[in-house]
């Protein structure tokens, strides 16, 4: 059982409810959308082929317990799941970083999912699928990067339809260089909304850099 992987590397989460612990994050390669804000084009092609058992022996050289699993977009590959599931298996944390516009039902139930909604701003609005939000639960968490004022009223709309937060967490992260922290945070603030404010930790500290 192979999969197409970019990277494996060991950094600082730099978003979710686990930021700031140290986290091996297996990059998977492709990627079926194409986010205007996106920050892993380098994802989208290329990586080298590893069998299950490469991953999880290169994992083990790292002594952390938190593995992310993310992209280019992971459950682009169907062996993603069954990586879950041995990492799983293994004992480690595992979370999937994925866009939503794939599937989430068949993912491990041990598994915490950061479902990434995309925002009209994203360009691939259109894509999202919507039918993931029922297999949310308490411990998984949706996340909306918010490009201008257009996307956060839009994803105070989604959160309303579909009563997310009380389905699961709910995460506002400002586009990176498109729209300033304090305004994210001053909108939260005044709408009293029961979301996590999140900005990208990894961006701060290392900028651009792959493999951080």
């Amino acid at each position: 059982m192979e999969l197409r992987i970019t990277e494996i590397f060991l950094s600082l989460q730099g978003e979710t409810r686990t930021v700031g612990l140290p986290t091996v994050f297996v990059r998977l390669t492709g990627c079926p959308l194409r986010c205007g804000y996106c920050d892993t084009a380098y994802a989208f092609k290329g990586g080298k082929k590893m069998q299950l058992e490469q991953i999880v022996s290169e994992l083990k050289k790292y002594q952390v317990r938190h593995v992310t699993i993310t992209g280019g977009e992971p459950l682009a590959q169907k062996n993603c799941l069954p990586l879950m599931s041995r990492l799983c298996d293994e004992g480690y944390e595992v979370s999937i970083e994925t866009s939503g516009a794939l599937d989430v039902s068949e993912i491990d139930s041990r598994v915490t999912k950061v479902v990434d909604l995309k925002t009209p701003g994203s360009k691939e609005c259109a894509k999202n699928l919507y039918e993931n939000i029922q297999h949310l639960n308490k411990k998984d968490q949706v996340k909306f990067v918010i490009c201008h004022r257009e996307d956060y009223d839009w994803s105070v709309a989604m959160m309303k339809q579909y009563d997310l937060a009380n389905k699961c967490e709910v995460l506002f992260s400002p586009s990176y260089q498109e729209l300033s922290g304090t305004t994210l945070a001053d909108w939260i603030v005044h709408d009293q909304l029961p979301v996590r404010f999140q900005i990208q930790l990894h961006k701060i500290l290392w900028q651009d850099q792959p493999g951080k």
